[in-house]
């Protein structure tokens, strides 16, 4: 997990080529070794698999840690942007003006801002996840400013790194990387919004055949009028395999300089009122066929691929939100005396932040397990785990942020203090990088059909009179006959949960173990159809989410006491509430699901 971008930065100004080129080899080689020797190899998504009763513990036991080296190389580039953010950023005036000034926009380009995630050779800092997740708890403390970083990097620019080839590689991500050039990402259109395949923007190649002519419309294009590259999603007409000629989603890259391209006005929005917001049209643009990104008719799944790939860095942009909010707030409340007490001292206002102190700490965990597995060798699928960061944290900010604004009470909803303006810009978050519903939708869908493609071999097997899986149906009903306890090793001699939290760990284990028996019950049931039934499909990603939630405290807290750090005792506090919350919320949505399964077996007999 290679941190080494406030390095990297120094050497970058002083314009030592030397220095450059002796830390990328020096990163490369002991931060990749490092990442071999902590996380190991790695095998199918954690969450899937948590469909099928599984707990692959060696996915997310032990937490993800940075080395000392790291550490400190990560001190040196976050110390710069976190003074920059406290002493320069004026977020009341960007909110109250509608626009980041420009030279706060210069100041992020010299930091490397705009090139995080860009790789070292062309020009980028190369960072983790972990790191990029790290300086995305520093931007928060700016929402609009933070919009405009993530819709540059983490969709903007992402295509292209994803699956340009070397020559777009080349040509766009040095300048990319330095903020000369500006991304925006554009899907979304006036009758398209989360049904992304019905977009009606059109790409036409040309007689010669050496340029799609690009016409249509994009609404809510962040980035849209400041943007230089645009990575743009139109139909294209392709011959399929049977000669039939049909309509399918090619990705581009587009040059403002290709000409064609005007914008709105910006967009008068409810929060992160900075970050520019707009519609772009394409008028006759013309754009080389050597611009079309991955394969002619390939452009859905690069959407959904970058989509789903930047979704997890939310968990920790939320968390820094919200840590400074109870800095804040608990100023106040020590401060501020009513019946000549501190309001600090009040049961019903230390329960609101018992609350974001739990929140806070479960979103966290979230991110920061999420960006370790997507750091570890063999880019493991983490799209659920990254949909369920999102969907969480998004919702956590928001119950937060209306719990903080009641905690300073009238103060709070005046426009010369920052909680209405947290306020309002966290409300984009349940929308955007796709709804809270949608999100559930595709937690549930991936699921079920990892779940049912493995469950359906399985069948197949036993009809072959495979001894294996008999064996294996055979004990599995034994077990649930004589109501023995799920165990997977995370509690006991041997375990890998710390003794302080036990309970916590098989109350998780019976969670997963029941879980995955209702999946197996609801598909041999209904098979395909249930993907139709969306309220279910709610209650299996609710209960997923949990699952996911609670495995990232207890992984995380019992490496903090392994590792003795300050305060690991409320880490075991923060991690036990929560799992005991979380265990029984699961139940009363598993008994729901198995009265709904009840229901519909009595309607139909």
């Amino acid at each position: 997990m290679s941190c080494g971008g406030g390095l990297l930065l120094r050497a970058a100004r002083a314009g030592s080529r030397r220095a450059l080129g002796a830390l990328s080899q020096r990163r490369l080689a002991a931060g990749g070794l490092r990442r071999l020797l902590r996380t190991g190899p790695r095998c199918s998504s954690y969450a899937k698999d948590l469909f099928l009763g599984k707990l692959q513990k060696k996915q997310v036991f032990p937490y993800p840690e940075v080395t000392l080296d790291e550490l400190n190389d990560m001190k040196q580039f976050v110390v710069p942007v976190e003074k920059f953010f406290n002493e320069e950023v004026d977020s009341q005036k960007i909110d109250q003006d509608g626009v980041i000034p420009q030279e706060t926009l210069d100041k992020l380009k010299q930091l490397g801002l705009f090139g995080m995630m860009i790789p070292e050779e062309y020009g980028g800092l190369g960072l983790s996840h972990i790191m990029y997740a790290r300086l995305g708890e520093i931007c928060s403390q700016d929402g609009a400013i933070a919009v405009t970083l993530a819709a540059h990097q983490a969709i903007g620019l992402k295509g292209i790194l994803l699956a340009g080839t070397e020559e777009q590689k080349a040509k766009y991500l040095p300048k990319l990387a330095t903020g000369e050039y500006i991304a925006a990402f554009c899907l979304t259109e006036s009758m398209s919004g989360s049904d992304a395949a019905s977009i009606q923007t059109r790409a036409t190649l040309s007689e010669d055949k050496k340029y799609y002519i690009l016409n249509g419309s994009k609404i809510w294009i962040t980035n849209g009028s400041l943007a230089s590259i645009f990575t743009v999603f139109a139909k294209t007409e392709i011959i399929d395999s049977d000669g039939l000629k049909k309509d399918k989603i090619t990705a581009f890259i587009v040059e403002r300089s290709f000409g064609g391209i005007t914008n709105g006005k910006p967009e008068n929005k409810l929060g992160i009122r900075g970050s520019d917001t707009c519609e772009v049209h394409f008028e006759n643009t013309k754009v080389p066929v050597e611009n079309v990104i991955g394969e002619v008719g390939g452009g859905f799944k690069i959407a959904m691929n970058v989509l789903n790939s930047g979704r997890f860095s939310m968990g920790s942009l939320v968390a820094g939100m919200i840590k400074k909010l109870i800095a804040m707030t608990a100023e106040y409340a020590c401060t501020r005396k009513q019946f000549n007490r501190p309001l600090s001292e009040f049961g019903l206002i230390e329960e609101k932040f018992t609350l974001l102190a739990k929140k806070t700490y479960v979103m966290e965990s979230m991110a920061y397990l999420t960006a370790g597995m997507m750091d570890s060798p063999g880019f493991p699928d983490c799209s659920v785990e990254a949909a369920m960061v999102k969907v969480f944290s998004s919702e956590a900010a928001w119950v937060c942020v209306n719990e903080a604004l009641q905690i300073v009470g009238g103060l709070g909803y005046m426009k010369d203090h920052p909680y209405e303006r947290y306020l309002r810009d966290s409300r984009i978050l349940l929308i955007f990088e796709g709804t809270n519903e949608i999100l559930r939708m595709y937690i549930a869908m991936t699921g079920l059909q990892h779940a049912g493609q493995i469950l359906t071999k399985k069948i197949r097997d036993m009809k072959k009179g495979n001894l294996n899986v008999v064996m294996e149906l055979l004990s599995t009903k034994f077990q649930d006959s004589m109501m023995k306890k799920a165990d997977f090793g995370l509690t006991g001699r041997n375990g890998i949960v710390h003794p302080s939290m036990e309970e916590s760990a098989r109350r998780l284990e019976e969670n997963v173990y029941f879980f995955g028996r209702t999946v197996e019950m609801l598909l041999k049931r209904f098979g395909k159809t249930i993907v139709e039934e969306q309220l279910t499909m709610k209650r299996m990603a609710d209960i997923l989410i949990n699952l996911y939630a609670m495995t990232a405290v207890l992984s995380r807290s019992s490496r903090s006491v392994r590792v003795g750090l300050r305060n690991h005792d409320h880490e075991v506090l923060l991690t036990n509430i929560f799992c005991t919350e979380a265990y029984f919320q699961n139940l009363y949505n598993m008994s729901q699901l198995e009265k709904w399964f009840s229901c519909q077996r009595y309607q139909n007999a």
